[in-house]
């Protein structure tokens, strides 16, 4: 019973470590799509923002889980948080670069085109693109910890 009472205390404080791993991913869309991403979604209900942070929510999550999974947890439970934070906060810089280079190199800026939605309401094709490449870029770098 001890066992179970020790692991689940241990995915609580992994959550936590996720949870703070996403806030900074929260943080870090944000600073790179025009507005506010709260305000944008919340109370503008732009769709083309509320794709980008559903798959950027996707996808930082299966950085964590894969930055969990290549903890250094054997080391002790300290050591495979800190690991698991290091590893999932990397993943949040990688998404975030390679969303502003590939910004780069498409035409108008992408925050700004993904979050425009047409006069049909539906996210301009750019939001989709965005979200893709931030799943692709979420499995690369899960590869790269497993």
């Amino acid at each position: 019973m001890t066992e179970i009472f020790e692991s689940t205390g241990e995915a609580l404080l992994y959550g936590v470590v996720g949870l703070a791993v996403m806030a900074v991913g929260f943080i870090a869309l944000d600073l790179v799509t025009p507005g506010k991403l709260f305000h944008v979604v919340w109370v503008d209900r732009n769709r083309g923002a509320a794709v980008l942070l559903g798959s950027q929510s996707i996808a930082v999550g299966l950085v964590v889980m894969e930055a969990i999974r290549a903890s250094e947890s054997e080391q002790g439970l300290g050591y495979g948080l800190l690991s698991t934070l290091l590893y999932g906060l990397a993943g949040v810089l990688v998404m975030t670069l390679v969303g502003i280079v590939i910004g780069h190199l498409t035409p108008g800026r992408m925050g700004e085109v993904a979050l425009d939605d047409g006069s049909d309401g539906r996210p301009h094709p750019a939001a989709w693109v965005q979200a893709g490449m931030y799943l692709g870029t979420a499995l690369m770098v899960g590869a790269a910890l497993s």
